[in-house]
């Protein structure tokens, strides 16, 4: 799967081409243990079995990351999450950022199917991970819905109440310190504001405070007909 990113920072931006061939989502990665109870009984009140064990790594086809600022859904039932992506490309690791789309109505029969199902959007930009790396628990993650033709805040919250990358990176590969060359992870959300809930849009964003800086991305949702 080809991937174009913009890489921001230094002198100038950079363009960067990345054949992503394994995508992975690393599941219920809230740092501390009451967040993920949090994120679990938030899920569990729609439907969803508490997960086997946490952190949980999901295996998802490549071919479902686009870039595209649209997405194609079954149903009505799906929702958006705003998460970090890391990748490996050229031996450097970079941060971007993503959206486990997820479908609500099958994640109550299994969280791996309900994930394989719907496209994963990601941003254009991307930072060096060298860049922000002393300073990632101090980034932040945020999202918007559109609902009743407004736009809401959905989730916001620092990357210090989710696992740092590197201990995701590490439990994926077995203590590895880097993904492997062509490898994306989605890694892990913040809790939704007024619960898990569809929506025509999505709009995501990551704030760097320090750099003084942003990624975002926004993408809405065309739901297809379910027809027996």
């Amino acid at each position: 799967m080809e991937l174009n990113f913009t890489v921001e920072g230094g002198a100038a931006a950079q363009a960067l081409k990345v054949d992503l061939n394994q995508l992975v989502i690393a599941g219920w990665a809230g740092r501390d243990r009451a967040a993920i109870e949090h994120h679990i009984e938030e899920l569990a009140a729609i439907g969803v079995p508490r997960p086997s064990t946490v952190p949980l790594y999901y295996r998802v086809a490549e071919s479902l990351a686009t870039q595209a600022d649209r997405i194609e859904v079954l149903g009505t039932e799906s929702s958006g999450e705003v998460e970090t992506f890391v990748f490996t490309a050229k031996g450097e690791m970079y941060v971007s950022l993503a959206s486990d789309h997820t479908d609500r109505k099958l994640e109550t029969i299994g969280v791996a199917m309900s994930k394989q199902i719907c496209a994963k959007p990601l941003a254009r930009s991307a930072w060096r991970f060298s860049e922000v790396a002393r300073h990632w628990d101090e980034m932040i993650i945020r999202s918007y819905i559109e609902e009743n033709g407004a736009r809401v805040l959905y989730q916001e919250g620092p990357l210090a109440s989710l696992r740092p990358p590197l201990e995701l990176i590490a439990g994926f590969t077995g203590g590895a310190e880097a993904l492997p060359e062509g490898t994306g992870m989605i890694c892990g959300t913040v809790g939704a504001i007024g619960g898990i809930r569809p929506a025509p849009s999505f709009a995501m964003e990551l704030v760097d405070p320090v750099l003084g800086r942003s990624i975002e991305h926004a993408y809405r949702i065309v739901s297809l007909p379910e027809v027996a």
